[in-house]
């Protein structure tokens, strides 16, 4: 009896609730960057604080971007891309090849760089909407123009793209990566 109370109860709650929140454009961007965000800043907090200058040399790794670059080079991004969507300057250096400031060394001062670029990305991923989504704003990568939709979607793939060589790096020094221990 109980069981049959608690139910009834359960649906009219579920019933008189409402409906659920719609989905927006803006919440559809930044649902992928709360992925891409989640994955990258868990495996940048489990890579021990020695492994951030390694980067493979063998074969055809040459020259590449050690770890901390990846992780630093994701945040120059994210704030590249934020700022054009928000239109406003870029709020921090880019620094060579875009892998943001020399001066973020350690692991701690680089893990607060990366989460600050997702929580500025959050904010210009909050400004798009129905009608300013096809809108073009001013690349953030040379002359011209670009829609804030396919600026939005740069948060996810180049997040990832960089996620995928970090994954081997750690990999490469036994480290397991968060997502593949789920």
């Amino acid at each position: 009896m109980k069981r049959i109370i608690a139910f009834f109860v359960l649906a009219a709650t579920l019933a008189f609730a409402g409906k659920p929140p719609q989905a927006t454009l803006a919440s559809a961007y930044d649902n992928d960057l709360t992925s891409a965000g989640k994955e990258i800043v868990s495996l940048a907090e489990t890579m021990p604080e020695d492994k951030y200058n390694f980067a493979p040399s063998a074969g055809e790794f040459t020259g590449v971007r050690t770890f901390g670059q990846q992780m630093r080079h994701i945040a120059a991004v994210n704030y590249e891309v934020a700022a054009a969507l928000l239109g406003e300057k870029n709020p921090v250096e880019m620094g060579t090849n875009e892998n943001g400031p020399d001066s973020l060394a350690s692991k701690d001062a680089i893990v607060k760089f990366l989460k600050d670029s997702f929580t500025y990305s959050h904010k210009a991923l909050a400004t798009i909407t129905e009608k300013n989504v096809m809108g073009e704003v001013q690349s953030p990568f040379g002359q011209g123009k670009a829609a804030r939709a396919t600026l939005a979607t740069i948060f996810a793939w180049h997040s990832f793209d960089h996620y995928g060589q970090a994954v081997v790096y750690a990999r490469m020094n036994g480290v397991i990566p968060p997502a593949s221990r789920r």
